[in-house]
């Protein structure tokens, strides 16, 4: 390799890199963490050394150029090169101390990870963990989680996966919400009932249909993104909702709004990065996850 060929800084090639997939300079300097000045500097400095323009600037935002496209492909190889090496020094250290973060779904985050990570906490003081609440799909090549407890297997040979548990969800109600529909003992009565649905409901509505409720837009006259307010919508009377069995039956101010439906299986997967698996302290955390959640309660009908 002619390394004198090589005529750029890999700074400027991250910060040109950030700011590409942010579209702007104040967005890219938050997520490196540095002074928007400096970031545009380092973008300056790169165009200066190649000789072409990288972006134009399109109101408040960031273009490509054509010269700028051609070479975001190049950099960022780069980029997912520079994290395989960040990745595979990660995975060299055997200590037990650091920060591991965890991506769950907020209901997950809220009522499933707490008393396994007081346990961790218990278990291995010197781990700190943080835990990213979304339901979003965190990109774990890009290091925005250690790891991720998800529904859908992932597909990406990067990843390394166990299925550690299988979930339930069904509908709850409270008895005074329910009681305004009146009795609910068929498919066919719930289309006369009022539901708390998602901000993208078509997957909800088309399940719930092809349990044959017969349902439409209609019938979901509150809608929310944010499951945990969907969950207190549904405490507080507002409407029927979903949530997963294990917290559903436990709480005292709901009942299953219709009993004789089965539940919604899933399963749970853990993942974690092939290379990052071989890290002590992410180990550790994986691990303690994987059996924390193989020996929860199975879901199934509420006790009698």
């Amino acid at each position: 390799m002619d390394w004198r060929s090589v005529r750029f800084d890999w700074n400027r090639a991250r910060a040109f890199l950030v700011t590409a997939e942010e579209g702007s300079l104040s967005a890219a300097a938050r997520a490196l963490g540095m002074a928007q000045p400096t970031l545009g500097r380092q973008v300056a400095a790169l165009e200066t050394e190649l000789g072409v323009a990288l972006f134009e600037r399109v109101g408040r935002g960031l273009v490509l150029t054509p010269s700028g496209l051609e070479l975001m492909e190049h950099v960022r190889a780069m980029g997912e090169a520079a994290s395989r090496v960040s990745l595979a020094a990660s995975g060299q250290s055997q200590s037990v101390e650091g920060t591991v973060s965890i991506t769950a779904s907020e209901v997950a985050s809220a009522h499933v990870l707490p008393p396994i990570v007081a346990a961790l906490r218990r278990a291995e003081p010197g781990i700190a963990v943080e835990i990213v609440a979304t339901n979003a799909v965190r990109d774990l090549r890009r290091r925005e989680a250690d790891i991720a407890l998800r529904s859908p297997r992932p597909t990406d040979p990067e990843l390394i996966a166990r299925q550690v548990s299988a979930g339930a969800a069904t509908l709850y109600a409270t008895p005074a919400c329910l009681a305004r529909f009146g009795p609910l003992e068929r498919p066919e009565d719930m289309a006369r009932a009022e539901f708390i649905g998602f901000e993208e409901n078509a997957p909800l509505l088309e399940g719930l249909n092809r349990r044959g409720l017969g349902l439409t837009a209609r019938n979901f006259p509150v809608r929310t993104a944010n499951h945990l307010v969907q969950w207190e919508l549904v405490k507080r009377g507002v409407g029927i909702g979903v949530m997963l069995t294990d917290v559903g039956d436990g709480e005292p101010a709901v009942r299953r709004a219709a009993p004789w439906l089965a539940p919604f299986g899933f399963p749970v997967w853990l993942v974690a990065h092939r290379e990052l698996s071989t890290s002590r302290r992410v180990r550790v955390v994986f691990d303690f996850l994987a059996d924390a959640l193989s020996t929860r309660r199975p879901p199934g009908p509420p006790e009698s």
